[in-house]
């Protein structure tokens, strides 16, 4: 039923031309160069250090690795993360 269920809403989000992020609830990273990541439509704050931030995903986590990171925004589900990114990995559930 789930997979029948993420079938119609990715044919609903192509018939429509509405965009993806929203409609099937994946996350948007935005970066600049290796020292900024915006990161949209998240679904919780899992793990934050100086070398790591781990976000909740509808499918999975985001795990992103780096040194001196400082959370500079932090508004409902989006995030600006900065500091000298070195790694982002999607993880399964």
């Amino acid at each position: 039923m789930k997979k029948m269920r993420e079938t119609l809403k990715t044919v609903f989000t192509n018939t429509f031309d509405l965009p993806s992020e929203v409609t099937l609830e994946l996350p948007r990273i935005t970066m600049i160069g290796s020292i900024h990541a915006y990161i949209e439509n998240h679904q919780g704050l899992i793990v934050f250090s100086e070398t790591e931030l781990l976000l909740k995903i509808h499918q999975g986590n985001v795990r992103i690795n780096g040194e001196g990171f400082v959370l500079k925004m932090m508004i409902d589900k989006d995030i600006l993360l900065e500091g000298t990114i070195k790694d982002v990995k999607f993880e399964d559930e």
